[in-house]
Order: structure tokens, then sequence, then C-alpha cells
């Protein structure tokens, strides 16, 4: 236990250094929030020109602590390469986005279908790799490897997703990720390497939330959002419990399925279930202020993790 407090102090310490310089790079760059074609029209005033892409220093950290984990024996270079390759190749994807995003200056970088095919040309090669008998998705549901892998990338995939479009209120979305990773400390303690990856994200997490806090110095972009998401699915892979995802996972679960049932009312109905989605949104535009929709988001998300976890029990 002490060594997953060291390993999660560590993150967070680094987290808070280095954002810090990359916030300072950032704004020397003019690598700032844009405007948005989604979102509350007062978002304009009041997140525009915030530093965006602050994930960036999510893979620098987590780079920096496999590395110190493999010198002092903890890990060996196939689990550095287990636990950290879907978080980085993941990032990639976010931050190509990012970056195309800035380089036009808009809020459209890649297409939904080119972002897609990207997103599972990372994560179906990762999930093969880290797939280990026995393939469970569901609570006492074993199927086959081919199934297995096919399963667990399309909810690889809808996580990345989910976490993305979560990340739209300060804090919203990186302390969610916070509690998933506490949570994943006491659900999956048999394993060390996911205790290990959890401590990691619960370090980055908090580190970030430093800075994510209303109001926000900086956001985390696709890089970081891509990377948290990662990081979720990897802890649960790498212990063998990917059931163990859709407790962690219950708000961002929550965010991206009131995107669907927004975008299927409109195109086959011609009307709006929410004011807006994701559904903060809808909040937002019911005149809730944004640090009470986001501490209010996160109680939800702790309870239907404990919800979903005490139901995981009893079958």
């Amino acid at each position: 236990m002490i060594y997953l407090i060291a390993i999660a102090l560590l993150a967070f310490f680094l987290e808070i250094t280095i954002q810090r310089f990359w916030i300072d790079a950032m704004r020397k760059m003019k690598l700032e929030q844009v405007t948005k074609l989604y979102g509350p029209k007062w978002h304009e005033e009041n997140k525009l020109g915030t530093p965006e892409m602050g994930g960036v220093v999510f893979v620098a950290v987590a780079v920096i602590v496999a590395i110190i984990l493999c010198v002092s024996g903890f890990w060996s270079f196939t689990e550095v390469l287990l636990c950290v390759t879907y978080p980085i190749a993941a990032a990639a994807v976010g931050f190509a986005d990012d970056l195309l995003k800035h380089l036009r200056r808009s809020s459209d970088g890649f297409t939904s279908m080119q972002k897609l095919f990207l997103q599972i040309a990372v994560t179906v090669p990762c999930v093969s790799y880290a797939a280990v008998p026995p393939y469970i998705i569901l609570p006492y549901v074993e199927v086959s490897y081919p199934v297995y892998v096919a399963a667990v990338s399309f909810i690889g995939v809808g996580l990345l997703n989910a976490v993305n479009v979560t990340d739209g209120l300060d804090g919203l979305a990186v302390g969610c990720s916070l509690f998933s990773f506490v949570g994943a400390l006491f659900v999956l303690c048999e394993n060390a390497d996911a205790m290990i990856i959890a401590a990691m994200g619960c370090g980055v997490s908090l580190g970030f939330l430093w800075h994510n806090s209303h109001p926000a110095s900086v956001f985390m972009g696709d890089v970081g959002s891509h990377f948290l998401a990662a990081l979720i699915l990897t802890v649960c892979l790498t212990s063998g419990s990917v059931p163990a995802v859709f407790p962690l996972g219950f708000m961002f679960g929550i965010e991206i399925f009131t995107v669907f049932i927004q975008i299927v009312a409109i195109r086959h109905f011609h009307r709006k279930i929410f004011k807006m989605s994701p559904v903060h949104h809808h909040f937002e535009l019911c005149g809730w202020k944004e640090t009470k929709i986001v501490a209010r988001f996160w109680l939800i998300h702790i309870v239907g993790m404990l919800s979903l976890l005490l139901i995981f029990t009893l079958i």
C-alpha cells in the first residue's frame, strides 16, 4: 500500500509541476481554446483563450513514472508496454485531432469517420495484445477470443468518445476519472499492475484537477480525454476484469447515452429530448451553475459506481 501512495504522490507532483510549465508554453504558442460549434453561447466568453491540450502532460507523467517503475524493478519492460501503450496510442489520436483543430483555428479536426477509424486502429491491437483468459465481458459471461477482442474494442472506442463528450465543464471529466481510479484501487485490489496503473491515474487526475478546477487554467483537450479513457480500460484489461469498466465508467456512459438519445430523437422524431446534449449542457441551459453541475455529477458517478458494483456482487 505504501508504494501505491508513493506512485500516486509522484504522479500528482509531476502533473502539477510540469503542467504549470506547459500552460506557459501553450500561451506562448497560442494553443488556446477556439470557438466551438456546440455548447452554450456564454462558453465563448468564459472559456475562449484558455490553454488547451493539457493532456500532453498526462503522457509525459506516465512515461516518467513507467521508467522509474522499470528501473526500480516494479515493472519489467513487457509490463511497461502492456500498461502504457494503449493510453499513449489513444492520446496520440487525440493529440492529432487537437493539433488539426488549432491549425485550422476551428472546432473541426478529423471527420467522425476518420476519428473512429483511428480509434479502432489503436484499440484493436492493444486489446488483442492485453487479452488474458478467461475471456469474460460481463459477469459470468465467458466468450471466445475473437468475440472478446471485438466486444472489448467496441467498449474501448465507446469509452474514448464518452470521456471526450463528458469533458465540457471545468473539472467534470477529470473529477469523474479520479473517482474511477480510486474505485479501481478497491475493486481490483488483487492485481498489482492494475493497482499501480490506478494509483498513477489518481495522481495524474488529482494533479490536473489542481489546474482544471473552476475557473480552469487549462483544458485537457482530446489528447487528455483519450488518455484517461484508455487508462481506465487498461486498468480493467490488466486485471482481467473487463466488466469493471461499466461501474468505473458510469457517468461517462450516461453522457454518451444522452448524446445518442438526442441524435435519434432529432433525426427520426424531429424533436429534442434535452435542450442540449451531452446532458451537462442541458442543465446549464436550465440555469444551473457550472460548479453545481460538476459537484452533482461527481456524486451521481460515485453512487452509480457503488450501485453497479453492488449489483455485480449480488449476481
